[in-house]
């Protein structure tokens, strides 16, 4: 994939989970990725992981959610590169606190949620489509969920945020075809981010033990790493799907091909 080299990239949500693998996949293909993150730990670390990758990854704190550090991520992006040549919509959060039925759900965490997990993609594909279109083109790719195809008990903003991400995608890939920017998704079943230790501590099991128990609800068998989704992430960016616009991938270890994959 020696197309990405010098190709810049920005991640939002990358200092942790999916996002970390994504921002280390580009960057070990040459890439230069500006990884966006509330946690300023996390990204000073990612930042020296990369150090010896044959592409290079900048850490900008930015909550995703404030049109002002979209803004600004884009503006960094241009100044240091010269532009955006692919976006990944990737933060997202799911509380342990919002695991409740919508009527209990509280307004402010329905926002939050909605905020973080789909107006961010709305916003820095508002800053980033200019750019992106001075250069030629682009591609922006979402990270949604299986959540956004079938669902569960408890989870009424995250669902509705996954699934609004998907009839984005798919507006936004018609919105900007002609301007040769793809748009596409994504869609992670389980996979082993911070969000699972959080599940682990909410219900107070072992991690070890829910990650056994999630494992046996996949097909496969396991659930997935970081990587799975990377991979396909830069697969999709790629020349290789230049003729993929408007659609998802589910990188779910077989659960939406099981078709019914929550309990009651």
């Amino acid at each position: 994939m020696a197309e990405f080299k010098d190709k810049a990239v920005i991640v939002t949500g990358g200092a942790k989970g999916i996002g970390r693998g994504i921002c280390l996949a580009f960057a070990r293909e040459g890439a230069r990725v500006l990884c966006a993150d509330v946690d300023e730990k996390a990204g000073a670390q990612i930042e020296k992981e990369a150090a010896g990758l044959e592409g290079l990854i900048r850490f900008q704190p930015a909550d995703a959610s404030s049109s002002a550090d979209c803004q600004s991520l884009v503006h960094s992006a241009t100044q240091q590169w010269g532009g955006v040549d692919v976006l990944c919509n990737n933060v997202g959060i799911q509380p342990t606190d919002s695991y409740l039925p919508a009527h209990e759900l509280s307004e402010e965490k329905w926002d939050r949620i909605m905020d973080v997990n789909l107006k961010s993609a709305f916003l820095m594909t508002k800053y980033c489509v200019p750019v992106m279109k001075e250069r030629g083109g682009g591609v922006i790719i979402n990270t949604a969920s299986v959540q956004g195809l079938q669902s569960a008990k408890g989870v009424s903003a995250y669902a509705a945020s996954k699934g609004g991400l998907l009839s984005l995608t798919r507006q936004l890939a018609l919105e900007y075809a002609a301007d040769h920017i793809r748009v596409l998704a994504v869609n992670p079943g389980t996979i082993d981010t911070p969000l699972v230790d959080e599940a682990a501590r909410g219900m107070g099991l072992k991690k070890e033990d829910l990650v056994d128990a999630w494992g046996k609800a996949h097909p496969i068998g396991r659930i997935g790493q970081p990587e799975d989704v990377a991979n396909v992430v830069l697969f999709l960016a790629s020349d290789k799907t230049s003729f993929m616009t408007g659609e998802y991938v589910c990188v779910d270890g077989g659960m939406m091909a099981k078709g019914s994959w929550a309990g009651d």
